[in-house]
């Protein structure tokens, strides 16, 4: 094979996007749902694998009825195509090793359900010191959260833990916020004097919560399982802790909200926030690939952070309806 031939193969590889069509399909292995994920017509996206599969002469995938399969050529794209994204990420991490840490621009993945109130305040306070920084907020769910921090679209995800949706934390380091606790917001006037609630007393009428798969449901599920009590039936779904809560003000379900939602947020009278029975813990914490906090203003913003905390509490922070510079 002639240089000129190698050279127009390597091109049809790895021009335009269709490593990232061939990654979004092996993925989720549905045609239709990947052209939807992408915006783009079944199609094009059939046209882009086809392409890929003439260039590396060889089938990428197979089907078996309705489902589809990788092919071994295919797990071998896939596997090599990872192994690609890795190393450009890694150099776009050294690369930015050598930035200023007064300038650029930091962007972060925020896990859609959390109280963002102490670290949007912070990021006007870190603004007002260093106008230079950009920061950028995205709102997340937890899987887009994994998808940018793997494609080094986010450089910080402020998500909870333990997660175990991702099994390879090599790649990853985090550094914990605080330690929450989920509350269950108990609208029954007979249990006013109780300080905690047991499992078993929370399943009698409906609840609402967030959908099926995202942390807080899951991690509830679990922890009922783990007691022994069949989880809760869940009535109504809504994707924000303040959905969650004017709908149960509302319709007197059952719900359960962060501790930190909890002090922020003013409740109406007749509910009463118990801890579970055991207590029902995890954290709030900064997650982001090994080598970020080795970028100069990555290092300088968690610095501006550790210092922001130490000044007051996080959960004083939440109770607080004015900015500590404001004070």
């Amino acid at each position: 094979m002639s240089s000129k031939t190698e050279k127009t193969n390597q091109e049809n590889i790895f021009s335009s996007k269709t490593l990232t069509y061939f990654l979004q399909l092996a993925e989720t292995m549905n045609y239709t749902q990947t052209a939807q994920l992408l915006g783009i017509t079944q199609p094009a996206l059939t046209q882009q694998i086809k392409k890929l599969e003439h260039t590396v002469e060889a089938p990428l995938f197979y089907s078996v009825g309705k489902k589809l399969h990788l092919t071994e050529a295919g797990q071998i794209m896939l596997r090599t195509t990872k192994d690609i994204y890795e190393l450009l990420n890694q150099a776009t991490d050294e690369i930015q090793q050598n930035s200023s840490a007064t300038q650029g621009k930091i962007s972060i993945g925020l896990l859609a359900s959390i109280e963002d109130r102490v670290l949007e305040r912070f990021a006007i306070e870190y603004y007002q010191t260093n106008p230079e920084i950009e920061i950028s907020f995205h709102m997340l769910t937890r899987k887009e959260i994994w998808e940018r921090l793997e494609n080094n679209q986010i450089d910080l995800a402020v998500m909870y833990l333990p997660d175990d949706s991702i099994k390879n934390w090599k790649p990853y380091r985090s550094k914990k916020i605080f330690d929450e606790d989920l509350l269950f917001l108990d609208p029954d006037p007979k249990r006013a004097n109780r300080k905690r609630i047991r499992y078993a007393d929370t399943i009698s009428q409906p609840w609402v919560m967030y959908p099926e798969k995202y942390y807080l449901n899951v991690f509830l599920k679990e922890a009922y399982r783990n007691q022994l009590v069949d989880p809760p039936h869940i009535a109504a779904e809504f994707t924000t802790p303040k959905q969650i809560l004017d709908f149960a003000q509302a319709t007197k379900l059952y719900t359960a909200l962060p501790n930190s939602f909890v002090q922020a947020h003013e409740l109406d009278k007749t509910f009463n926030p118990l801890p579970f029975e055991p207590a029902l813990r995890f954290e709030l914490a900064f997650v982001y690939r090994r080598d970020k906090e080795e970028i100069p203003r990555i290092a300088k913003f968690f610095e501006e952070f550790g210092k922001y905390m130490e000044n007051l509490d996080y959960i004083s922070r939440l109770k607080s309806n004015t900015p500590q510079n404001e004070v």
